[in-house]
């Protein structure tokens, strides 16, 4: 249950952070009216990430946010796929992929062995 717990708020913290970054991506870059509202929403939702974050069932900071970059790699590539049109590339996917894998030894490799 706990990787299932631990999978989830990965999950989670990619949603509000990539969702935050985007948002103001679209505020300050693509110009959306009014701005002040896509960013305003975007850091409000970069602030949920970080109480996201401290869900975690491991209490190493490092390790947590160091498996998350592969998350954010990941979910950063969908969520160009799903928002913005993006295409990726094998390389893209090759990346995630191993990105991903990174996540699994960091996480849930079995410890103390």
């Amino acid at each position: 249950m706990s990787v299932l717990r631990s999978t989830a708020l990965f999950v989670l913290a990619a949603v509000a952070e990539i969702g935050g970054c985007w948002l103001i991506w679209q505020g300050v870059r693509e110009h959306r009216a009014p701005a002040l509202g896509w960013v305003g929403a975007g850091v409000i939702a970069l602030g949920i990430y970080g109480f996201v974050a401290t869900l975690q069932p491991d209490a190493n900071f490092g390790r947590i946010l160091a498996a998350y970059g592969g998350v954010f790699v990941a979910g950063s590539l969908a969520w160009g796929m799903v928002l913005d049109g993006y295409k990726p590339d094998r390389f893209d996917i090759t990346g995630a992929l191993i990105c991903l894998m990174g996540v699994a030894v960091i996480m849930y490799a079995p410890r103390g062995v």
